[in-house]
């Protein structure tokens, strides 16, 4: 069998181990340009071959990005070893995270998880080791009960109004589903510290502890995985789409981005002082130029971090009802203030960036982010005054893409997302996304010509 690289004896070693520990597959996972897991499987004794290179795909129509094409050059699945985790749900299955290497012997160009570990390496070269939180939120439901403008009504309790966000009773109407997939994120390295209701009829959220930014995205992709099975075995569904009906909430997932000196355990480089905030000096000058550098590209960012047409319906100053929306349209930041794109919180030593919702891929979001960060940094880009109001009603500050193709054009316009994608990324991306925004934007709905076919 050809490999990309030797086959290294020692692996034959971990087969035998997990074999003799009832694992009878592995699964070498990559992601493709949704976030979703991507692989074969394979008998545990093909462990030594997998390792070194032998599964190979042609992802780029498969992927999402580009258009499939039958004669494409192969990619290699390259496993990470310090990755592989037994599917607590399935323990016939190993998982591993895998980079894509072309037959040159180098990453392929739209190889999500090479896209990152390009940037956490250059936050080394400039002394940092970084951290990411994530708090995605998702709607769980009942497929059969899902209609033409909701999900249903999931638990006993049914709706609170104003909204049901924190309510104790609602949560613990699906506590049995709630406690399953925390017990399980612990065996795949995730550790929650908190779990309730969101703002959505049907809407949760879970919180875990922020890890160096490269576990964090692994860890991430396999807790949306591990989150659709455990939801299947309690008859559910879970979905992390942005915008599933325009009556509801929209589901984020908001990155909070840490930064410590490399090698100097976990004290962080953007507070000056203690754990809680006293005032605005307690931040410091390298966190205030990495909220420099993430205003600077925001508009080119939202393109990564929010990839879809309907992530712009979550991007609204007003829920239909005529309520404020928690989700930020405007480039500001602010000690606390959630209508702004970033929050500097009260609570830890992490910038908070918003407008990222849950369709986003970790990996590339993580990426773009931290580079428009360190660039806020070497180049002391000065983010202004934070604010303090509400940010959606202030006419003076710049606002987000509102649609896909604004983040689009943004994004192309902008010299750091050629520098940090490469020129073939950004080449299939674009037109990938620009297909998107024309097929949602062409078609002729019934409303419309009701609305318009006689008037006109």
């Amino acid at each position: 069998m050809d490999t990309l690289r030797e086959i290294n004896p020692a692996h034959s070693e971990n087969a035998k181990q997990l074999a003799d520990d009832g694992v009878r597959y592995v699964t070498a996972s990559w992601v493709d340009v949704f976030g979703r897991s991507r692989a074969k499987s394979h008998p545990i004794e093909r462990l030594p071959d997998l390792m070194a290179g032998f599964a190979r795909y042609t992802p780029r129509g498969i992927n999402g990005i580009g258009r499939m094409d039958p004669v494409e050059e192969e990619v290699t699945a390259l496993p990470d070893l310090d990755t592989l985790t037994v599917l607590p749900w399935d323990k016939r299955f190993a998982w591993m995270a895998s980079d894509m290497w072309s037959d040159k012997g180098e990453p392929f160009s739209l190889c999500p998880r090479s896209i990152l570990k390009k940037q956490v390496e250059r936050a080394a070269s400039l002394g940092y080791r970084r951290t990411l939180g994530i708090e995605p939120e998702f709607y769980l439901y009942r497929p059969e009960d899902v209609t033409a403008d909701s999900f249903g009504e999931l638990t006993v309790t049914g709706g609170i109004q104003p909204s049901p966000a924190y309510d104790v009773e609602t949560m613990y109407d699906v506590s049995d589903f709630l406690d399953e997939v925390v017990s399980t994120m612990k065996d795949i390295g995730l550790e929650a510290f908190a779990l309730g209701a969101e703002g959505g009829v049907g809407q949760f959220e879970i919180d875990f502890y922020y890890k160096d930014m490269l576990e964090m995205a692994d860890r991430v992709t396999l807790f949306r995985l591990m989150v659709h099975q455990v939801a299947k075995k309690h008859g559910l569904a879970v979905s992390f789409m942005p915008k599933p009906f325009a009556n509801l909430w929209g589901s984020g997932a908001h990155f909070n981005l840490g930064l410590c000196t490399l090698g100097a355990g976990e004290e962080s480089v953007l507070r000056i002082g203690g754990a809680s905030v006293q005032g605005e000096d307690e931040w410091s000058k390298e966190a205030k130029y990495f909220v420099g550098g993430l205003l600077k590209h925001a508009r080119a960012l939202t393109a990564i971090t929010n990839p879809l047409v309907n992530s712009y319906k979550r991007l609204t100053p007003r829920l239909v009802d005529g309520s404020v929306s928690w989700a930020p349209i405007k480039i500001a930041y602010g000690p606390n203030n959630r209508s702004c794109m970033i929050r500097l919180p009260e609570n830890r030593p992490a910038i908070e960036v918003r407008n990222p919702d849950a369709s986003a891929n970790v990996y590339l979001a993580g990426a773009f982010l931290l580079a428009a960060g360190l660039d806020g940094i070497s180049n002391e880009i000065d983010p202004g005054q934070p604010m303090t109001e509400l940010a959606s009603d202030n006419e003076d500050i710049a606002r987000l893409p509102r649609t896909l193709l604004e983040a689009i054009e943004a994004f192309e316009q902008d010299e750091l997302s050629h520098e940090v994608f490469g020129a073939d990324f950004m080449k299939d991306y674009t037109a990938t996304k620009r297909d998107e925004w024309e097929q949602d934007h062409l078609p002729v709905g019934e409303k419309e010509r009701a609305q318009h076919l006689v008037y006109y």
